[in-house]
């Protein structure tokens, strides 16, 4: 089997196929010579115990039958076609790269990002870390209310001393100690009831040492169904939330302390600025509908932040893949379970886990229960898969004779302890290799493929 994508869900998915009953080989392919993903260039620096699960990862790929091949690009340096010509099935666990779009004049102006921009930027990610991030402005806003919007807030208003110990890049680190930003707006078009963000993030704001949260009291006053759900509500971050966010609003900011302001209730309608961003304009909505089910609705009412930096934090799809059948409505592969349809028909040999099976959604565990899912059906599925055209060493065979370096997990490890070297050197647990040159430049037996990993 192969699957495309080493993040979480490509792992478990392995998990899952190595774990079972049928004796079952697995090629793990990347683009990056580096695996793990969303783990690696998605959790926040200063969330670095979220990423001891790759710990879990590493036992994986210690596993029999299991198989890295990084540094290769499927769909560029290998064609769909060509991959499933090489094994009885593929699984697409190759997330979602495709920022959602406001859908406003005004928001493709410099200075407005996309979080995936910017959250890649300050997580060393090779292919974003030349992106340029102008923090010379005293005030950024945030369009979105879930954890990704509190870890991009958190980044800009942490102090130096906050960050320095973390993983972040040292370009980015470089960068946003210098940062004039005084004051972040977090804004969502709902009320604190319908924030998604929990409260384990939103209550870490209240130990930051240089910044003061902040919120409006006129903002933040429920209507008769907000209070319906806050009374009834069997999720605890909804009464917690909305606690801290009470709080939150009777604070005001101190002298020589940056401001993190939580707005609620506005609804993004343009970005002004000459060729760069100057200012947003919000439109105020109110809540209508039943309880739990309560939608925006615009009102005439319209405010405006002058800004330099505005980003957009509502969400990812996944590229469509070309040959693959896509649903454009929910920005995923088509699928039935984790089977990739076309036609309401079912792709032979074709399955997809992950975001690219059901949106941007969830922690880093759900994605081991998606995974699971989808390797069931694949299990379900063996007595229909063809047997391949080739054998399972083609590809690797073939780009290594076109001179392509083919990064198996040995490789990687070379590089995570180097990694881990530097930043002994300046008390972090990681300085990360942000250069993809600078990778393989570490590498000692570039001229090797990688072998299927068998019992020690």
């Amino acid at each position: 089997m192969a699957i495309v994508g080493s993040g979480p869900s490509g792992f478990y998915a392995a998990e899952a196929m190595l774990r079972s009953e049928f004796s079952i080989s697995v090629d793990v392919y990347e683009k990056l010579p580096v695996p793990y993903g969303l783990v690696r260039f998605g959790v926040a620096p200063d969330h670095y115990k979220l990423k001891e699960v790759t710990k879990v990862f590493k036992r994986i790929a210690q596993m029999e039958g299991f198989r890295f091949l990084g540094n290769v690009c499927v769909g560029t340096d290998i064609g769909i076609d060509e991959l499933s010509a090489c094994y009885h099935a593929v699984i697409f666990a190759n997330g979602a790269e495709r920022e959602k779009d406001l859908g406003i004049p005004g928001e493709h102006l410099q200075g407005s990002h996309s979080a995936r921009e910017f959250v890649a930027w300050y997580n060393g990610h090779p292919h974003y870390r030349d992106q340029h991030f102008d923090f010379t402005h005293r005030t950024a806003v945030i369009i979105g209310q879930g954890n990704v919007a509190l870890d991009i807030a958190r980044m800009l208003v942490k102090s130096q001393g906050e960050l320095k110990n973390t993983d972040i890049a040292d370009y980015a680190f470089e960068a946003l100690s210098k940062s004039k930003i005084e004051e972040v707006h977090v804004i969502g078009r709902r009320g604190p009831m319908q924030a998604s963000f929990t409260t384990k993030e939103l209550r870490e704001f209240d130990e930051l040492g240089g910044c003061t949260p902040t919120a409006l009291e006129s903002e933040i006053v429920l209507n008769d169904v907000s209070a319906l759900e806050l009374e009834t509500s069997e999720d605890p971050c909804v009464k917690n939330n909305y606690n801290y966010i009470q709080k939150y609003s009777k604070n005001s900011r101190a002298p020589n302390r940056r401001e993190c302001c939580f707005r609620f209730g506005h609804s993004p309608l343009r970005i002004n600025g000459r060729g760069s961003v100057s200012s947003l304009v919000l439109q105020k909505n109110r809540l209508k509908g039943q309880a739990f089910a309560q939608i925006a609705v615009p009102s005439k009412m319209q405010s405006v932040i002058d800004c330099g930096l505005v980003f957009r934090c509502i969400g990812s799809q996944a590229d469509p893949i070309s040959g693959l059948p896509y649903d454009d409505q929910s920005g995923v592969l088509s699928n039935v379970a984790g089977r990739v349809t076309a036609d309401g028909r079912v792709m032979a040999g074709v399955y997809v886990t992950g975001w690219g099976k059901r949106g941007s959604t969830g922690t880093i565990g759900t994605n081991r229960g998606d995974s699971v899912e989808t390797v069931d059906a694949l299990l379900a599925d063996l007595h229909l898969l063809k047997n391949p055209i080739y054998s399972a060493d083609y590809l690797s065979k073939k780009l290594h004779s076109a001179g392509q370096v083919i990064v198996d997990f040995d490789s990687w490890e070379e590089i995570d302890k180097e990694e881990v070297l530097r930043g002994i050197a300046k008390q972090k647990p990681r300085q990360k290799i942000t250069r993809i040159s600078d990778m393989l430049a570490l590498i000692t037996a570039q001229s090797s493929v990688g072998s299927r990993q068998t019992p020690t």
